[in-house]
């Protein structure tokens, strides 16, 4: 589903991320592990496109996108929950959500489209529909990662591109996001590439790994 060939990522004259070369396959959860400052956040953020100062060959469904801008990406099928979850902090929950959602603005029935999202992300996360009009900057740590995640499906992804979901998180939470990850390929059939400082519980859920 994703080649990734002799990714390079720089900022400014910075050096980020060297010759990386990797393939996710359909289906597959893929985990990189690294210390911090391996280039792991990097890698993501050139895959998805927010980091256009990279070189190397990056396809999708054999379609090439390290030419196109972010806002296309999305739209091909690639999702990406951010580290640190750069929620709306302001905004209701429910408004997170349907800012996830933008790409069909365009679509005829786009609130219906929305709404069939939203009770998607509610099914599978149910607190989120008890906290709806509830500020995402008043939720705990794990709620808004719950929410970044969810944010991500609104737009009906098919790869997941997942950034330290366990970072700043309890314990007892951490196991709580890593059977989401693992959820979510079982029940919404998607292929997921995670990064994570916790080498144990990423190569817990994955297929394969990558250490950089």
């Amino acid at each position: 589903m994703l080649k990734v060939k002799n990714l390079d990522v720089f900022y400014g004259s910075l050096w980020a991320v060297k010759s990386f070369t990797f393939h996710v396959n359909l289906g597959e959860i893929v985990s990189i592990i690294g210390a911090n400052g391996a280039g792991k956040t990097s890698t993501l953020r050139a895959i998805s496109r927010i980091l256009v100062r990279s070189r190397g060959e990056i396809s999708f469904e054999n379609e090439r996108i390290d030419n196109k801008p972010a806002h296309v990406v999305v739209t091909l099928g690639i999702s990406h929950v951010p580290e640190g979850r750069n929620l709306f902090a302001n905004l209701s929950v429910r408004d997170n959500l349907i800012l996830g959602g933008y790409i069909f603005l365009k679509e005829r029935y786009f609130r219906k489209i929305i709404e069939e999202r939203l009770n998607l992300v509610f099914d599978f996360f149910p607190m989120l529909k008890e906290r709806k009009d509830q500020l995402a900057g008043t939720l705990s740590g794990g709620e808004q990662q719950m929410l970044a995640i969810g944010r991500a499906l609104m737009s009906r992804p098919r790869l997941l591109l997942l950034d330290e979901p366990s970072m700043g998180l309890a314990p007892v939470i951490v196991r709580d996001i890593f059977k989401i990850i693992t959820d979510l390929r079982k029940e919404l059939d998607l292929t997921i590439l995670l990064v994570e400082q916790n080498a144990k519980k990423a190569l817990e859920v994955a297929d394969r790994g990558y250490v950089l």
